[in-house]
């Protein structure tokens, strides 16, 4: 299949340089995102997951050109649009677009919803009038939404609700690529269930490709093709979803399907006084999950894994996977 988004090498520092008027020791950066690497296919969905923390929505905001990168590529459809991050957000608008994690915050609250609905159509399609009206009529129908809630705003509606009008927004861009971030985690279990399978039906709908970050492993494994697992700012685990929770080859990955609720299974106990993230203002030199990972020997407290494909397209960075 060909890849319509692929990321190569993308890294991401906040912080560094020097202090005012250059004076002074050089202030430490914080490395967000290191080295990350992957290809989504056309219809895909890509579920990336980790602790909060880990980079996932700081590697999200750099796909859809809200963050620009550091270093490394970002290649929609064979066009790299890494050095367009922030100076023309329009180019990423038109082929990628974002949904955000709280709906209602997300969404301008001195704007009417046809306002909302609008900008898009105006702005990066330049379309008529009346032209805009039948296409705002065409995405209310597609996500379930009544006319009469055109002349309302956002404070007027329940975050399922909210939810909805972020992704007609979206849609209204006429994008191939959607970046769905925890869109679900803000909602009650119910309305998440209802929001996870309009998102499935507008995906065939609209052919879309789907990049869906979260938390919540189970919504992850009920949505995405393939899973990237990211630690400390690193794809630590790359494979088909059914295998990422099948057969876990990253410790860090099994750990987090253990760490999982599940109904009518007991919480695991607490890892203990390791359990926190590194200081990312002191980075450890080899793998940033040695101090937790039960199998760690000495090279992986030394060396920086690579992230290694064991064949049969299941990549892991680890020195000692498990079988």
């Amino acid at each position: 299949m060909t890849a319509t988004l692929r990321i190569e090498g993308l890294d991401k520092r906040f912080g560094g340089g020097r202090s005012l008027f250059g004076f002074g020791r050089e202030k430490p950066a914080v490395h967000a995102v290191q080295d990350a690497s992957l290809e989504v296919s056309r219809g895909q969905t890509l579920g990336i997951v980790g602790e909060s923390g880990c980079g996932k929505s700081t590697l999200a905001r750099m796909i859809v050109g809200l963050l620009p990168p550091s270093a490394g590529v970002i290649e929609i459809e064979g066009t790299n649009y890494a050095d367009q991050a922030g100076k023309d957000p329009a180019a990423f608008g038109r082929v990628i677009q974002y949904v955000f994690q709280d709906p209602i915050s997300s969404l301008n609250p001195r704007k009417t919803i046809r306002k909302i609905l609008e900008a898009p159509l105006k702005l990066l399609h330049g379309m008529p009038a009346d032209r805009r009206a039948t296409r705002i009529d065409e995405i209310l129908d597609a996500v379930n939404l009544r006319r009469e809630f055109l002349d309302r705003y956002p404070h007027e509606f329940s975050g399922g609700q909210a939810q909805r009008i972020g992704i007609a927004r979206a849609l209204a861009a006429a994008p191939r690529i959607l970046v769905l971030d925890e869109p679900v985690s803000a909602l009650d279990v119910s309305v998440q269930a209802q929001v996870l399978n309009l998102l499935a039906r507008l995906k065939d709908e609209f052919d879309l490709t789907y990049l869906f970050i979260s938390h919540d492993l189970a919504v992850v494994e009920a949505v995405a093709d393939r899973v990237a697992v990211m630690y400390f700012g690193r794809i630590v685990e790359l494979a088909a979803a059914q295998d990422i929770f099948a057969r876990p080859r990253h410790h860090y990955t099994a750990l987090l399907a253990r760490s999982a609720p599940t109904v009518g299974r007991p919480l695991g106990a607490p890892e203990g006084a390791d359990a926190e993230l590194p200081d990312p203002l002191n980075p450890p030199p080899g793998c940033a999950f040695a101090r937790r990972c039960p199998a760690a020997t000495e090279i992986c407290r030394n060396l920086q894994p690579p992230l290694e494909d064991d064949g049969g397209g299941h990549f892991a960075a680890c020195h000692n996977p498990a079988r």
